[in-house]
This record gives C-alpha cells, sequence and structure tokens, in this order.
C-alpha cells in the first residue's frame, strides 16, 4: 500500500488537507487526557482504490488517493471509530490505516456473504495510545424467538451482523457495537432491527458478563 500514500503529495492536495484540517478544528474537540473522541461513519463502499492523485468521471474504482487521505485526516480526529461497509478487497481501508502510522490499530469481520451481506465487513480502527482491546471481539445474534421477531425477519434482519469489541483507556473499560442496518424502503423497515438490538444491549448490560456491564 505504500505506492498509494508515499510523499509527494500533490500541492493541490496539501492545500485540500489543510483547509480540511481548519475546518475540523471548528467542530470536532481537540483531544486530551480528560476526553475520549469516539466516532461512527459508514464510507460507502470503502473498497478499491484508483492509483491517481485525481479521478476524473468515469473511473473505475473513481475513489483515488486523495480521498483517502482526506478520510484518513478526518479518522485520526477520533481515538476510536466505528467503519461500516468496509469491502472484500479492502485496499482503500488498508491504504487508510497504513496512512495513519504506526500507532494505530484495527479490528475487522470477515465479509458477509449474499446479495443482502453486500460482501462487507464492519471495522473498528483506534489509536493505541489512546485506548486498547481489552479482550472481547463477538458478533451479535439475537434468537429467533425473542422480542416477537420471527426466524424469517431475522434472516433479513442480520444479513449483517452487528460488531462489538471491548476497550480499555487506563481502569475505564468499554464495549462498544457497530451495525450496518437493512436499509428497507420506509424508515419504518428498520425499526425492527433497532428494538431487537436495543433490547438485547439492554438485556446484556443488566446481566452478569464481565464486558456487558461496561
Amino acid at each position: 500500500m505504500a505506492d498509494l500514500i508515499d510523499n509527494p503529495t500533490p500541492v493541490d492536495v496539501v492545500s485540500e488537507l489543510a483547509r480540511l484540517s481548519v475546518s475540523l478544528d471548528h467542530v470536532v474537540p481537540a483531544r486530551s487526557a480528560d476526553n475520549l473522541l469516539i466516532g461512527t461513519w459508514n464510507v460507502r463502499a470503502f473498497d478499491r482504490v484508483n492509483v491517481s492523485w485525481r479521478s476524473v468521471q468515469g473511473d473505475e474504482p473513481i475513489r483515488d488517493r486523495s480521498n483517502v487521505r482526506v478520510i484518513t485526516e478526518i479518522v485520526r480526529r477520533f481515538d476510536v471509530i466505528a467503519i461500516q461497509e468496509v469491502r472484500r478487497g479492502a485496499a482503500a481501508f488498508l491504504a487508510m490505516v497504513e496512512a495513519l502510522g504506526d500507532d494505530w490499530a484495527f479490528m475487522v469481520t470477515d465479509v458477509t456473504e449474499g446479495d443482502a451481506g453486500n460482501n462487507e465487513r464492519l471495522a473498528f480502527v483506534f489509536d493505541t495510545r489512546r485506548v486498547q482491546p481489552s479482550g472481547l471481539a463477538c458478533e451479535i445474534v439475537v434468537a429467533p424467538a425473542s422480542d416477537g421477531i420471527s426466524p424469517a425477519t431475522l434472516l433479513g434482519q442480520f444479513a449483517r451482523t452487528p460488531y462489538a469489541v471491548s476497550f480499555a483507556r487506563g481502569a475505564t473499560r468499554f464495549t462498544l457495537v457497530t451495525l450496518h442496518v437493512v436499509y428497507g424502503h420506509k424508515a419504518r423497515d428498520r425499526v425492527p432491527e433497532l428494538t431487537a438490538i436495543a433490547n438485547w444491549l439492554a438485556r446484556w448490560t443488566a446481566g452478569r458478563d464481565f464486558w456487558g456491564t461496561t
């Protein structure tokens, strides 16, 4: 991936990144010992990357090296960020991680097969100077009998299974869950899945699971 991120960076891309950095300073708090910045981002079809710095209409893939640098600049403002829609090849995602540098790491699921799964992965990217994994990494499955949801409905809802990873910052432990819901045709199409996930998390945090209580 080095050939995708190595300098020299074109002057116009350097200027674009500088303007972006100034804008981000106004909307994202500076990281400090007193805060922990957690983000989530659905980067649409985060897969292949064009080797040129600036792609043009009709190029395939359209996402180019400057796009990866812009995404990197935004991601580095957070301590840990969940990223949805990392695709099978993940070339752009891996280029981003390399651009972030040696202090950054990630955890990612395997791809979800099938048309509904869309060959997607779910990922957490984190700054190891700020947080560390604390042991748990799992995909969440809601039992078919729970929450009044039929098995047939669940097959569609969980084509992309929610992903949970636990982290620690000093003595503080916390577990993050990321999911990419099936969008459906109307807002109400998403309600059953979101309700099932919310109820599952409520039961988990109310139980005696070591990671579920954080």
